[in-house]
């Protein structure tokens, strides 16, 4: 195999961006397009190149039956996405997922065991730990520069113009909730639910940097419906305090539906160690701030480290998200051809979303602390089978 044929599920803004991006990167051929809302399907078959040939389906089975299909990318906002990449992958589909991976524990144990019995490439398309400044911190954690790490912060922060929280299931318009009456058809987006399932893409990076995994988790949040936008069912903000194996406390926030300055970075990471301590920017006027208890450093000094990454090759550029989202593509790539192995294997990527669904059961169950399973093979349970019921 020299190129991998795609099946696209998903023709939202998210799935149009990937639909550019894999024509435009080597080694990808879309030959599917799948989307409940069939009024999606013509504007998507419009950005390809040359159309000729593509299936379009309305039927996820049907594009899972199709044998021009090697592999499933998948960008739906459902809560069954968990589920839908699974059974891809019971279907002898490769998977590159969007985050969140997954809203339920179930589903995370169902792809588990998926790519454990079939030996199939499951990615998890956690773009923010491709960054330049993770693997400059990564290097900084691990050389011991900043000697044992105690602490970590991460919040993710990001206005979401309110239109996106319900569309019409048949038309695909995305209407506003005072909108409804008008709009019989229209239903609740993934978009109305806790914003903290979208912690993967603070613990992907933070974990990366660390070499560690959670394994104890509790959560609080504001109430519903949130104070900026009653009309929605979004809580405004949600904390999420976690334990890591290696004895690292882990603090992290999630928003969407409180204004916050248009240039404000969407991402913000503070590492403490017992040698030193490094934090992103705060501001689009700010760098980050680096500091060494060796260096001779009386405060924290500026450090021009980006997301932009100073090895970049040129067709990284212009990729979206600070030119980390053509590392996804191209690790999904290489992993489904065998010319390289996956860096963000399966369970490391189940280590990202876990934790994030456990928060929102910490929540729902007053502040409950949750413990974090290890997903890894284990005397109680074998390669590619689901866990015993406790």
């Amino acid at each position: 195999m020299d190129e991998i044929r795609v099946g696209l599920a998903g023709l939202g803004h998210r799935g149009l961006h990937w639909l550019r991006l894999l024509q435009r990167i080597e080694g990808y051929r879309v030959t599917a397009l799948f989307d409940p809302i069939v009024a999606l399907h013509e504007p998507a078959l419009a950005e390809l190149e040359d159309g000729s040939g593509v299936n379009l389906y309305a039927s996820y089975d049907e594009l899972l039956d199709d044998r021009s299909v090697d592999a499933v990318a998948l960008c739906v906002r459902s809560f069954d996405q968990g589920a839908l990449a699974a059974q891809a992958l019971d279907a002898g589909k490769h998977v590159n997922s969007e985050v969140p991976l997954a809203y339920r524990m179930e589903d995370c144990w169902r792809i588990v065991s998926a790519v454990e019995r079939s030996g199939l490439v499951y990615l998890l398309a956690e773009q923010v730990r491709y960054g330049g400044i993770v693997e400059a911190w990564r290097d900084l954690v691990q050389e011991g520069r900043l000697g044992r790490v105690t602490y970590c912060e991460g919040q993710y922060f990001g206005y979401k113009v309110p239109s996106v929280y319900y569309q019409d299931q048949e038309s695909g318009e995305f209407v506003l909730a005072d909108e409804l009456p008008s709009h019989p058809k229209a239903t609740a987006t993934t978009r109305n639910s806790d914003p903290i399932y979208y912690l993967p893409h603070e613990l992907s990076p933070l974990l990366k940097i660390l070499d560690d995994r959670v394994v104890e988790v509790v959560a609080m949040s504001t109430g519903s419906p949130g104070y900026s936008h009653p009309e929605i069912e979004r809580r405004d903000v949600q904390a999420a305090l976690m334990k890591t194996e290696k004895d690292t406390l882990l603090r992290l926030m999630c928003g969407f539906t409180q204004p916050t300055p248009p240039d404000r970075d969407h991402h913000w990471f503070q590492i403490i160690g017992t040698r030193g301590s490094v934090e992103s920017a705060r501001t689009s006027r700010d760098l980050p701030k680096l500091w060494l208890a060796d260096g001779g450093m009386h405060d924290m000094a500026e450090v021009d480290w980006r997301s932009q990454r100073t090895d970049a090759p040129e067709g990284a550029h212009g990729s979206g998200h600070s030119d980390t989202d053509f590392y996804v593509h191209t690790a999904f790539r290489d992993a489904v051809l065998g010319t390289k192995p996956l860096e963000f294997d399966v369970y490391q990527a189940i280590e990202t979303a876990a934790p994030a669904i456990l928060a929102a059961e910490s929540i729902a169950n007053g502040s409950k602390p949750m413990r974090v399973p290890d997903f890894r093979p284990s005397a109680s349970r074998t390669s590619g089978q689901m866990p015993q019921a406790s």
